[in-house]
């Protein structure tokens, strides 16, 4: 498999989506080459000022199993080699995915197809905005096979849904539908099957009408804010606004919107 295989990238206008394309293996994350896909689709999008919103979805009938369950049994992928070894694999190989998904500044959508298990759930939790098909699930599952969430997931998980929430599902490993997804806010609506990217689309679209710099100044300062203090936080908000009250981006939404004040 090619990395291009692995992640379909397509973009129209400022909008990129991509597909996660293993349907197969249900989107399992188990090689460094799906791995390198995810991460290299990311550092393209951050290099590309044109983009501002992503989706993120997979093939088939998953949105993301996480990892290969046959690897951790074989001892293979992630689980090759001592203790050291196994160590440098996750820093290495999986854990590079949550830090390409942390450092991009456009805002990113879950479009959560089918089920989002283990990494897959956490894959989910990377992005800023989930929608689910009804045909969603989600497990932070590890401890069901006696392993903890090595990708990120004690960090992404409690700062979607709260930490009791997240203690619960995974200390549990239980599996959630999507209307109990929604109910503690791991997800932001749930959909029609059929209608899932359509859904994603048209609010990727109301979030590119704005102009990209600011929607991109806004996500950083919304990261930051997350373990940061509120004094730093508003010295680098009057560095990011000095910067976009100088912008032509500003003064052609600024027109637009007085235009529209006299109509």
């Amino acid at each position: 498999m090619e990395a291009s295989d692995f992640v379909v990238f397509e973009q129209q206008d400022g909008i990129v989506t991509l597909t996660l394309n293993a349907p197969g293996e249900r989107n399992a994350l188990s090689s460094q080459i799906q791995w390198d896909a995810v991460v290299e689709a990311c550092e393209r999008v951050q290099r590309d000022a044109s983009v501002k919103v992503v989706i993120l979805t997979g093939a088939g009938s998953a949105f993301c199993a996480g990892g290969n369950v046959k690897d951790f049994r074989d001892k293979r992928g992630l689980a090759a080699g001592d203790g050291m070894a196994v160590r440098e694999n996750y820093r290495n190989g999986i854990q590079r995915i949550p830090l390409a998904f942390y450092r991009l500044d456009v805002p990113t959508i879950a479009a959560v197809n089918g089920p989002a298990i283990g990494a897959g759930c956490d894959l989910a939790c990377m992005a800023d905005i989930r929608i689910a098909s009804e045909k969603a699930s989600f497990a932070e599952s590890f401890v069901k096979l006696g392993l903890i969430p090595g990708d990120g997931g004690a960090w992404l998980l409690q700062r979607v849904v709260g930490y009791a929430r997240a203690a619960e599902m995974s200390f549990t490993g239980d599996l959630l539908d999507a209307r109990q997804a929604l109910e503690i806010g791991l997800v932001s609506r749930v959909v029609p099957a059929e209608r899932l990217l359509d859904e994603a689309r048209a609010l990727a679209t109301r979030i590119a009408a704005n102009p990209g710099q600011a929607l991109r100044m806004t996500k950083r300062l919304m990261r930051e804010a997350q373990t940061t203090r509120l004094d730093s936080i508003l010295e680098l908000s009057a560095a990011y606004q000095a910067l976009t009250h100088t912008s032509e981006e500003h003064d052609l939404a600024v027109a637009a919107f007085l235009d529209s004040r006299k109509t």
